[in-house]
C-alpha cells in the first residue's frame, strides 16, 4: 500500500508498504531517518519514541498504515517543532501564549501542533538551531553512547510542554519508559531540570 503523512514538516509518501510494516520501519528504511533508534522492537526501551499528532509513542508498535493522513515528529524535527511551538504561543512555560496558568496544554492542542519548513532543514535537523532540551542534554552531560537520547529528548520535549516546572517525580515518571545503559539517569534529570529552569527563565 502507500501510505502519506507529514514527517517534521514535510509531507511523504511511502510506496510499496506490507500491512505488518512499522512505522519505525518506514522512517528508518524507507525515509531515511535514523534518529529514531530499533532495539526492542517491543515497545519496551523508548528508544524509537516519536510524536503522533503531538503524542508521543513507540514507532515500532505504531502500524505505518495507521499514520495515513496524520503528523509525525522525530528527534530530527524537534528542534524546529519546538521552535514553531514558542513562535505560536504554546509550551509548557506557557509565556508567550498565556491563559494556560502553569497547567501545561490540552492533548486536543497539542496534537494540532506541526513542524513547518524553514531555512533549515526540519527533515534531518541540520542548520537548525537546538532546542532547549536538546542544548540542555549536551550542557548536563546526558549524552553517553546515545543510543536512547532521541527516545528521551522527545519524551522530555513532550514533558516540558505539558509541565512548565516538573518535579523530579514528575520527570521520573515522564521517562519511566525510556531506558539508558549507560548513564544511570542521574545526569538525565539533570538535564530535564536544566531545560526546565531555562524555560522559566525565557518566560
Amino acid at each position: 500500500m502507500r501510505v502519506n503523512f507529514t514527517v517534521n514538516g514535510r509531507q511523504q509518501e511511502a510506496d510499496d508498504v506490507w500491512e505488518g510494516e512499522s512505522l519505525l520501519y518506514v522512517l528508518r528504511e524507507r525515509l531515511g531517518l535514523p534518529g529514531s533508534k530499533n532495539a526492542c522492537e517491543q515497545g519496551e526501551c523508548g528508544s524509537c519514541t516519536v510524536r503522533l499528532d503531538g503524542v508521543p509513542v513507540c514507532s515500532c508498535l505504531v502500524a505505518a498504515g495507521q499514520v495515513e493522513g496524520r503528523d509525525v515528529v522525530t528527534v530530527e524535527g524537534l528542534a524546529e517543532f519546538a521552535k514553531q511551538r514558542e513562535e505560536h504561543g504554546h509550551g509548557g512555560a506557557c509565556g508567550t501564549g498565556g491563559g494556560c496558568g502553569g497547567k501545561g496544554v490540552s492533548l486536543d492542542a497539542a496534537k494540532q501542533w506541526q513542524a513547518h519548513g524553514r531555512a533549515g532543514d526540519s527533515q534531518t535537523g541540520e542548520g537548525v538551531e537546538l532546542s532547549n532540551i536538546q542544548q540542555a542534554f549536551i550542557d548536563a552531560g546526558a549524552v553517553q553512547c546515545g543510543f536512547c537520547t532521541p527516545g528521551l529528548l522527545v519524551q522530555a520535549d513532550a514533558l516540558l510542554e505539558e509541565n512548565s516546572s516538573p518535579s523530579d517525580q514528575d520527570i521520573r515518571e515522564a521517562l519511566s519508559g525510556n531506558l539508558c545503559r549507560c548513564t544511570g539517569y542521574e545526569k538525565i534529570l539533570d538535564a530535564v531540570r536544566l531545560a526546565a529552569a531555562r524555560q522559566a527563565e525565557a518566560v
